[in-house]
């Protein structure tokens, strides 16, 4: 984003957390952030507008921040797991996003409704898809009713805990409390073999488009294996083994690549290894799918 657009963006979003979103207008932002309103216009179209751009800004860190958490670790890893729900805590707490996201429900404009709602399907899927990693594929018919369930454990755990807790020191508490009951329930439901909700349902709510041709895949899984061997030969290169590892699990197995966190190893392997040529050309294939 451009510096100044995005000096905007920051100040509007200090009003917002100081004045709260209907009570802070356009002329409180220039005034705030020290431009004109010419300016203001040729950035975003309205108030909603910059919005929307702020909560897209946080939840593109908040998802590169929670990625990276999984380098070099086992998905498998139910602390990993606790982690990130912590961070995604933390961030909502830190940027006032549930006070934002309740003063865009009483708002009558269904561009700022309709984006709050595909990012709450979007951390939905997520979900789905950590304990399809944490708990895998024998349990995937009762994961998708288990994420909801999670997600309304927790959003309820920590409405009741900060009555009486300062939630800010007591946010472990409460993601693994909310972890552990979740645990259970994934293995009682698959026991019982109940379900509501299909995993299909999420083709419906949040749909995922991606194919890769069998030649393009194979000619990735080539590249990546030479990229494997040849660091694996050099001393001085052994450490980026599993950051190569890491991209190759996200390109050819995950569901749902990470194509932010891939390109962040990409450029991690470009700047200190020898295999600019190598990776450039991974670099090229992943942008036909």
């Amino acid at each position: 984003m451009h510096n100044r657009k995005q000096h905007v963006v920051q100040k509007a979003h200090q009003l917002f957390i100081e004045k709260g979103f209907q009570a802070t207008s356009i002329q409180d932002i220039l005034d705030y952030s020290g431009i004109s309103k010419g300016t203001f216009y040729n950035y975003f179209a309205s108030k909603n507008e910059l919005l929307i751009t702020l909560f897209k800004e946080i939840y593109e860190k908040l998802e590169k921040d929670r990625n990276e958490l999984l380098i070099g670790q086992n998905p498998a890893d139910i602390e990993v797991f606790i982690k990130q729900i912590e961070l995604q805590l933390n961030t909502n707490q830190k940027n006032k996003l549930v006070a934002l996201f309740e003063e865009v429900f009483v708002l009558n404009d269904e561009d700022l409704k309709g984006f709050i709602k595909r990012s709450q399907l979007r951390t939905l899927r997520w979900i789905y898809e950590r304990f399809l990693e944490i708990f895998g594929e024998d349990k995937k018919p009762y994961l998708l009713d288990c994420a909801i369930t999670f997600l309304g454990i927790l959003n309820h755990n920590i409405k009741y805990y900060r009555i009486g807790h300062d939630i800010n020191d007591g946010i472990y508490e409460v993601v693994r409390y909310s972890v552990n009951r979740i645990v259970k329930m994934v293995y009682e439901v698959a026991q019982s073999e109940e379900q509501l909700n299909g995993p299909e349902l999420l083709e419906t709510l949040v749909p995922v488009s991606r194919s890769i041709g069998k030649t393009t895949q194979q000619h990735m899984e080539e590249t990546i294996d030479y990229l494997k061997k040849m660091l694996s030969n050099s001393d001085e290169d052994l450490v980026y083994v599993e950051l190569i590892d890491f991209v190759k699990h996200e390109i050819l197995h995950s569901n749902s690549p990470r194509n932010m966190l891939i390109q962040s190893a990409l450029n991690t392997l470009k700047i200190n290894t020898r295999y600019v040529k190598e990776i450039e050309e991974l670099e090229k294939m992943l942008t036909d799918f």
